[in-house]
């Protein structure tokens, strides 16, 4: 749940600097990995979540970003939305793994610079894939020569103050 909630407060943040609908992209950050704790089985995921929504009702553009956030999955990466949930959902477990090294353990004190020398430190949190969280922001990036130009850097402060915006109900 504090991921699915990190990653809708960080869509929300990049709808509002695109003037996208804020409200849909913020559903499919919470949405992306709804049924984690039933499905554990990467091979599964997203697939089996997708029927469910699909059941339920949700168009067509929230299960193909939901599709696309799994590299696995082969969807296609086409529209900002999709970019923009692929390059935060990663980086959110990031963020949050740092603050749960502090000594406070609260997201309030973490800093870019903290989350860089994390990024830096391979023997941190080994199993994340590094290379896919810089490689997507470059690719939102790349998708935003009409908007402000985003830089790495720029990435990980837009997500960083969407976490700790909301982290009141966010306890790490």
């Amino acid at each position: 749940m504090k991921h699915a909630l990190a990653a809708e407060a960080a869509m929300r943040a990049y709808a509002r600097r695109f003037g996208e609908d804020e409200e849909l992209w913020g559903i499919v950050g919470l949405l992306h990995d709804f049924h984690w704790e039933r499905c554990p089985d990467l091979a599964d995921r997203p697939f089996s979540g997708v029927e469910i929504l699909r059941e339920w009702g949700w168009s067509d553009e929230v299960i193909e970003a939901v599709l696309a956030h799994a590299d696995h999955a082969g969807e296609l990466r086409d529209t900002l939305m999709k970019k923009a949930l692929f390059a935060t959902d990663k980086l959110v477990g990031l963020i949050a793994a740092t603050a749960l090294v502090r000594p406070d353990k609260m997201l309030a004190g973490v800093k870019i610079e903290c989350v860089i020398e994390k990024m830096k430190d391979k023997s941190y949190a080994a199993a994340m894939k590094r290379d896919k969280i810089i490689h997507s922001a470059e690719q939102l990036g790349h998708e935003c020569s009409d908007h402000a130009a985003l830089e790495f850097a720029d990435h990980i402060n837009l997500v960083l103050d969407a976490m700790q915006a909301i982290s009141g109900s966010l306890p790490i």
